[in-house]
Protein backbone atom coordinates (compact mmCIF):
# COMPACT_ATOMS: atom_id res chain seq x y z
CA UNK A 1 0.00 0.00 0.00
CA UNK A 2 2.75 2.31 0.60
CA UNK A 3 4.34 1.22 -2.56
CA UNK A 4 1.42 2.49 -4.63
CA UNK A 5 1.19 5.80 -2.41
CA UNK A 6 4.85 6.15 -3.44
CA UNK A 7 4.02 5.53 -6.84
CA UNK A 8 1.29 8.02 -6.84
CA UNK A 9 3.63 10.84 -5.65
CA UNK A 10 6.47 9.76 -8.00
CA UNK A 11 3.52 10.53 -10.96
CA UNK A 12 2.67 13.51 -9.96
CA UNK A 13 6.41 15.12 -9.51
CA UNK A 14 6.47 13.54 -13.05
CA UNK A 15 3.95 15.84 -14.81
CA UNK A 16 4.69 18.51 -12.69
CA UNK A 17 8.12 18.91 -14.33
CA UNK A 18 6.77 18.55 -17.97
CA UNK A 19 4.69 21.41 -17.11
CA UNK A 20 5.09 24.20 -19.40
CA UNK A 21 2.67 27.02 -18.29
CA UNK A 22 0.69 27.80 -14.96
CA UNK A 23 -2.74 26.05 -16.84
CA UNK A 24 -0.83 22.52 -16.95
CA UNK A 25 0.31 22.53 -13.05
CA UNK A 26 -2.86 23.72 -12.05
CA UNK A 27 -4.21 20.66 -14.29
CA UNK A 28 -1.66 17.98 -12.61
CA UNK A 29 -2.79 19.86 -8.63
CA UNK A 30 -6.44 18.89 -9.60
CA UNK A 31 -5.22 15.14 -10.75
CA UNK A 32 -3.70 14.44 -7.85
CA UNK A 33 -4.73 16.69 -5.10
CA UNK A 34 -8.55 18.00 -6.46
CA UNK A 35 -11.92 16.23 -5.32
CA UNK A 36 -11.60 13.88 -7.43
CA UNK A 37 -7.69 13.17 -6.98
CA UNK A 38 -5.83 10.22 -6.66
CA UNK A 39 -4.46 10.81 -3.77
CA UNK A 40 -7.42 12.66 -2.37
CA UNK A 41 -9.24 9.45 -3.03
CA UNK A 42 -6.87 7.04 -1.66
CA UNK A 43 -6.93 9.04 1.79
CA UNK A 44 -11.07 8.68 1.57
CA UNK A 45 -10.74 5.22 2.00
CA UNK A 46 -7.86 4.56 3.90
CA UNK A 47 -10.13 3.49 6.67
CA UNK A 48 -11.27 0.66 4.15
CA UNK A 49 -7.55 -0.71 4.99
CA UNK A 50 -7.12 -3.91 7.31
CA UNK A 51 -6.61 -2.49 10.97
CA UNK A 52 -2.60 -3.05 11.09
CA UNK A 53 -2.14 -1.00 8.09
CA UNK A 54 -4.13 2.19 8.42
CA UNK A 55 -1.53 4.23 10.93
CA UNK A 56 1.28 3.81 8.51
CA UNK A 57 -0.72 4.37 5.37
CA UNK A 58 -2.49 7.44 6.22
CA UNK A 59 1.30 9.09 7.77
CA UNK A 60 3.00 8.06 4.18
CA UNK A 61 -0.36 9.78 2.10
CA UNK A 62 -0.18 12.47 4.52
CA UNK A 63 3.56 13.69 3.75
CA UNK A 64 2.97 12.56 0.10
CA UNK A 65 0.08 15.53 0.11
CA UNK A 66 1.83 17.92 1.52
CA UNK A 67 4.86 17.32 -0.82
CA UNK A 68 2.71 17.45 -3.61
CA UNK A 69 1.24 20.55 -2.28
CA UNK A 70 4.65 22.26 -1.69
CA UNK A 71 5.60 21.33 -5.05
CA UNK A 72 3.02 22.84 -7.06
CA UNK A 73 3.72 26.13 -5.19
CA UNK A 74 7.35 26.29 -6.23
CA UNK A 75 6.38 25.33 -10.11
CA UNK A 76 4.28 27.99 -9.67
CA UNK A 77 7.14 30.41 -8.42
CA UNK A 78 9.08 28.96 -10.86
CA UNK A 79 7.90 30.00 -13.82
CA UNK A 80 9.50 32.30 -16.00
CA UNK A 81 8.26 34.83 -18.81
CA UNK A 82 9.11 32.35 -21.62
CA UNK A 83 6.88 29.58 -19.73
CA UNK A 84 3.50 31.57 -20.45
CA UNK A 85 0.54 30.05 -22.47
CA UNK A 86 0.61 30.14 -26.47
CA UNK A 87 -2.14 32.64 -26.43
CA UNK A 88 -0.49 35.16 -24.12
CA UNK A 89 0.55 38.45 -25.12
CA UNK A 90 3.52 39.75 -24.13
CA UNK A 91 3.32 42.97 -21.90
CA UNK A 92 4.34 46.07 -24.05
CA UNK A 93 5.79 47.88 -21.05
CA UNK A 94 6.11 51.48 -23.22
CA UNK A 95 2.41 51.25 -23.65
CA UNK A 96 1.16 54.47 -21.45
CA UNK A 97 -0.71 52.96 -18.58
CA UNK A 98 -4.80 53.37 -17.99
CA UNK A 99 -5.50 56.40 -15.56
CA UNK A 100 -7.72 56.55 -12.68
CA UNK A 101 -10.67 58.28 -12.95
CA UNK A 102 -10.89 60.87 -10.31
CA UNK A 103 -12.70 60.64 -7.51
CA UNK A 104 -14.67 63.89 -6.49
CA UNK A 105 -16.60 64.89 -3.53
CA UNK A 106 -20.17 63.97 -3.03
CA UNK A 107 -22.37 66.99 -3.47
CA UNK A 108 -24.18 66.06 0.21
CA UNK A 109 -20.49 66.64 1.42
CA UNK A 110 -19.93 69.59 -0.40
CA UNK A 111 -23.20 71.07 1.16
CA UNK A 112 -22.36 69.91 4.77
CA UNK A 113 -18.85 71.77 4.30
CA UNK A 114 -20.46 74.99 2.84
CA UNK A 115 -23.25 75.08 5.64
CA UNK A 116 -19.94 74.29 8.31
CA UNK A 117 -17.33 76.86 6.93
CA UNK A 118 -20.45 79.71 7.10
CA UNK A 119 -21.70 79.02 10.66
CA UNK A 120 -17.71 78.51 11.70
CA UNK A 121 -17.08 82.16 10.17
CA UNK A 122 -20.08 83.51 12.31
CA UNK A 123 -18.16 82.05 15.54
CA UNK A 124 -19.52 78.41 15.61
CA UNK A 125 -17.48 75.50 16.53
CA UNK A 126 -18.39 72.19 15.24
CA UNK A 127 -19.49 69.39 17.59
CA UNK A 128 -19.39 65.45 16.32
CA UNK A 129 -20.91 62.68 18.80
CA UNK A 130 -22.56 59.15 18.51
CA UNK A 131 -25.26 58.32 15.61
CA UNK A 132 -26.39 55.30 18.39
CA UNK A 133 -28.44 57.60 21.31
CA UNK A 134 -29.81 56.97 24.57
CA UNK A 135 -33.55 57.71 24.84
CA UNK A 136 -32.43 60.07 27.20
CA UNK A 137 -30.40 62.27 24.84
CA UNK A 138 -32.43 61.98 22.03
CA UNK A 139 -35.57 62.95 23.45
CA UNK A 140 -36.55 63.32 27.43
CA UNK A 141 -33.44 66.09 27.73
CA UNK A 142 -34.52 67.33 24.93
CA UNK A 143 -37.86 67.96 26.65
CA UNK A 144 -40.09 65.14 24.68
CA UNK A 145 -40.50 62.71 28.00
CA UNK A 146 -41.93 59.25 27.19
CA UNK A 147 -45.52 59.61 25.90
CA UNK A 148 -44.88 62.86 25.02
CA UNK A 149 -47.32 63.11 21.71
CA UNK A 150 -44.31 64.63 20.15
CA UNK A 151 -42.57 61.47 19.90
CA UNK A 152 -45.34 61.09 17.24
CA UNK A 153 -43.37 63.61 14.58
CA UNK A 154 -40.29 61.73 14.46
CA UNK A 155 -41.01 58.20 13.18
CA UNK A 156 -37.83 56.07 15.24
CA UNK A 157 -35.59 53.51 14.59
CA UNK A 158 -35.52 51.69 18.44
CA UNK A 159 -32.63 49.12 18.97
CA UNK A 160 -34.12 48.62 22.40
CA UNK A 161 -36.42 50.44 24.87
CA UNK A 162 -33.98 52.71 26.03
CA UNK A 163 -31.63 52.88 22.96
CA UNK A 164 -32.11 54.63 19.07
CA UNK A 165 -30.98 55.43 16.19
CA UNK A 166 -30.35 59.45 16.88
CA UNK A 167 -34.00 61.33 14.85
CA UNK A 168 -31.63 64.17 15.03
CA UNK A 169 -28.28 66.02 15.77
CA UNK A 170 -29.84 67.95 19.08
CA UNK A 171 -28.37 65.30 21.70
CA UNK A 172 -25.11 66.83 21.07
CA UNK A 173 -26.26 70.26 21.96
CA UNK A 174 -27.48 68.62 25.88
CA UNK A 175 -23.76 67.02 25.61
CA UNK A 176 -21.64 70.39 24.95
CA UNK A 177 -23.97 72.13 27.22
CA UNK A 178 -23.65 69.05 30.11
CA UNK A 179 -19.43 69.94 29.89
CA UNK A 180 -19.52 73.51 29.04
CA UNK A 181 -20.54 76.51 30.99
CA UNK A 182 -21.94 79.78 29.14
CA UNK A 183 -21.12 80.96 26.55
CA UNK A 184 -21.62 78.38 23.86
CA UNK A 185 -21.78 78.52 20.04
CA UNK A 186 -21.79 75.29 18.20
CA UNK A 187 -23.25 73.17 15.29
CA UNK A 188 -23.30 69.54 14.87
CA UNK A 189 -23.18 68.02 11.64
CA UNK A 190 -24.09 64.11 10.83
CA UNK A 191 -26.10 61.37 9.63
CA UNK A 192 -29.89 60.41 11.48
CA UNK A 193 -32.39 58.12 10.61
CA UNK A 194 -36.16 57.74 10.35
CA UNK A 195 -38.79 55.49 9.34
CA UNK A 196 -39.42 57.65 6.15
CA UNK A 197 -39.12 57.26 2.78
CA UNK A 198 -40.08 58.95 -0.58
CA UNK A 199 -39.41 61.23 -3.35
CA UNK A 200 -38.25 63.72 -0.49
CA UNK A 201 -37.67 61.87 2.34
CA UNK A 202 -35.02 59.20 3.19
CA UNK A 203 -34.60 56.63 6.37
CA UNK A 204 -31.24 58.45 6.58
CA UNK A 205 -30.57 61.72 5.91
CA UNK A 206 -27.98 64.43 7.13
CA UNK A 207 -28.57 67.33 9.42
CA UNK A 208 -27.17 70.03 10.91
CA UNK A 209 -28.05 71.83 14.17
CA UNK A 210 -26.86 74.60 15.45
CA UNK A 211 -26.91 76.02 19.21
CA UNK A 212 -25.99 79.71 20.53
CA UNK A 213 -26.42 80.50 24.67
CA UNK A 214 -25.50 83.78 26.43
CA UNK A 215 -26.64 86.36 28.40
CA UNK A 216 -29.36 88.28 26.91
CA UNK A 217 -29.37 86.24 23.35
CA UNK A 218 -32.87 87.54 21.68
CA UNK A 219 -35.06 86.26 18.67
CA UNK A 220 -33.47 88.85 16.65
CA UNK A 221 -29.86 86.95 16.75
CA UNK A 222 -31.70 84.33 15.56
CA UNK A 223 -33.34 86.13 12.76
CA UNK A 224 -29.84 87.54 12.15
CA UNK A 225 -28.08 84.94 11.77
CA UNK A 226 -30.24 82.51 9.93
CA UNK A 227 -30.83 86.00 7.37
CA UNK A 228 -27.35 86.15 6.85
CA UNK A 229 -26.38 81.93 6.73
CA UNK A 230 -29.25 81.94 3.89
CA UNK A 231 -27.61 84.64 2.15
CA UNK A 232 -24.16 83.78 1.79
CA UNK A 233 -25.73 79.96 1.52
CA UNK A 234 -27.85 81.09 -1.70
CA UNK A 235 -27.50 85.18 -2.38
CA UNK A 236 -28.42 88.28 -0.95
CA UNK A 237 -31.78 88.43 -2.96
CA UNK A 238 -33.27 85.70 -1.30
CA UNK A 239 -35.61 86.57 1.02
CA UNK A 240 -37.28 85.00 4.27
CA UNK A 241 -39.72 84.40 6.28
CA UNK A 242 -40.54 82.81 9.74
CA UNK A 243 -43.52 81.11 10.16
CA UNK A 244 -45.01 79.90 14.10
CA UNK A 245 -44.33 76.39 14.79
CA UNK A 246 -43.75 74.14 17.54
CA UNK A 247 -40.71 71.80 18.56
CA UNK A 248 -41.12 70.37 21.73
CA UNK A 249 -37.15 71.96 22.65
CA UNK A 250 -37.81 75.80 21.73
CA UNK A 251 -40.44 78.14 22.39
CA UNK A 252 -41.27 80.39 20.62
CA UNK A 253 -40.67 77.83 17.71
CA UNK A 254 -40.95 79.10 13.96
CA UNK A 255 -40.50 77.16 10.58
CA UNK A 256 -38.12 79.42 7.56
CA UNK A 257 -39.07 80.29 4.58
CA UNK A 258 -37.12 81.34 1.65
CA UNK A 259 -38.46 82.76 -1.65
CA UNK A 260 -38.54 80.29 -4.43
CA UNK A 261 -34.93 79.37 -6.12
CA UNK A 262 -36.45 78.30 -9.01
CA UNK A 263 -39.74 81.25 -9.70
CA UNK A 264 -38.16 83.70 -7.47
CA UNK A 265 -42.47 84.37 -5.50
CA UNK A 266 -44.09 83.76 -8.64
CA UNK A 267 -45.42 80.12 -7.90
CA UNK A 268 -44.04 76.65 -9.78
CA UNK A 269 -44.42 73.30 -9.25
CA UNK A 270 -41.50 73.03 -6.94
CA UNK A 271 -43.04 75.59 -4.48
CA UNK A 272 -46.11 74.19 -4.82
CA UNK A 273 -47.58 77.50 -6.47
CA UNK A 274 -46.79 78.84 -3.11
CA UNK A 275 -43.71 80.98 -3.94
CA UNK A 276 -42.06 79.96 -0.77
CA UNK A 277 -39.77 76.91 0.30
CA UNK A 278 -39.05 75.61 3.95
CA UNK A 279 -35.45 75.29 5.00
CA UNK A 280 -35.04 74.77 8.20
CA UNK A 281 -36.77 74.77 11.78
CA UNK A 282 -36.00 77.16 14.60
CA UNK A 283 -36.42 78.98 18.06
CA UNK A 284 -35.69 80.38 21.75
CA UNK A 285 -34.09 77.07 23.60
CA UNK A 286 -36.81 76.04 25.65
CA UNK A 287 -36.09 76.44 29.73
CA UNK A 288 -36.72 72.99 30.36
CA UNK A 289 -33.83 71.69 28.01
CA UNK A 290 -31.21 74.34 29.92
CA UNK A 291 -32.46 72.54 33.60
CA UNK A 292 -31.85 69.47 32.22
CA UNK A 293 -28.18 70.75 32.21
CA UNK A 294 -28.04 72.69 34.99
CA UNK A 295 -27.71 76.34 33.35
CA UNK A 296 -29.64 79.20 35.16
CA UNK A 297 -32.69 80.06 33.02
CA UNK A 298 -33.05 83.67 34.95
CA UNK A 299 -29.59 84.62 33.83
CA UNK A 300 -29.50 82.83 30.23
CA UNK A 301 -31.04 82.50 26.84
CA UNK A 302 -30.19 80.86 23.61
CA UNK A 303 -31.48 79.83 20.27
CA UNK A 304 -31.09 76.54 18.45
CA UNK A 305 -31.87 75.54 14.41
CA UNK A 306 -31.75 72.73 12.61
CA UNK A 307 -31.37 71.51 8.82
CA UNK A 308 -31.59 69.29 6.17
CA UNK A 309 -28.65 68.46 4.44
CA UNK A 310 -30.32 66.95 1.40
CA UNK A 311 -33.14 69.67 1.55
CA UNK A 312 -30.43 72.80 1.20
CA UNK A 313 -28.76 70.27 -1.60
CA UNK A 314 -32.09 70.25 -3.83
CA UNK A 315 -32.43 74.01 -3.50
CA UNK A 316 -29.38 75.19 -3.95
CA UNK A 317 -29.02 72.63 -7.39
CA UNK A 318 -32.67 72.34 -8.67
CA UNK A 319 -32.80 68.27 -7.80
CA UNK A 320 -36.12 67.09 -7.58
CA UNK A 321 -35.79 63.45 -6.38
CA UNK A 322 -33.45 62.92 -3.49
CA UNK A 323 -33.14 59.09 -4.15
CA UNK A 324 -30.43 60.45 -6.41
CA UNK A 325 -27.55 61.24 -4.07
CA UNK A 326 -27.73 57.77 -3.10
CA UNK A 327 -28.25 56.17 -6.74
CA UNK A 328 -24.35 56.04 -7.15
CA UNK A 329 -25.18 57.21 -10.54
CA UNK A 330 -21.82 58.70 -12.13
CA UNK A 331 -23.54 60.48 -15.04
CA UNK A 332 -25.55 62.49 -11.46
CA UNK A 333 -22.54 62.47 -9.12
CA UNK A 334 -20.12 63.67 -12.23
CA UNK A 335 -22.08 67.32 -12.19
CA UNK A 336 -20.74 68.13 -9.02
Amino acid sequence: MIQAIRQIEAEAQTALASARNEKDIEAVAIRFLGRKGALTGFLRNIAQLPPEERAAAGKQANEAKKSLEAAVKQAKKNLSGKDRPENDTPIDISLPGRRATPGHTHPISQITQEICSILERMGFSVAEGPEVETDYYNFEALNVPKYHPARDMQDTFYISDNIVLRTQTSPMQIRVMEKQSPPVAVIAPGKVFRCDSDLTHTPMFHQVEGLLVDENVSFADLKGTLTAFVHEMFDSDTSLRFRPSFFPFTEPSAEVDILCVMCRGAGCRVCGQSGWLEILGSGMVHPNVFRSVGYDTARYTGFAFGMGVERIAMLKYGIDDIRKFFNNDMRFLRQF
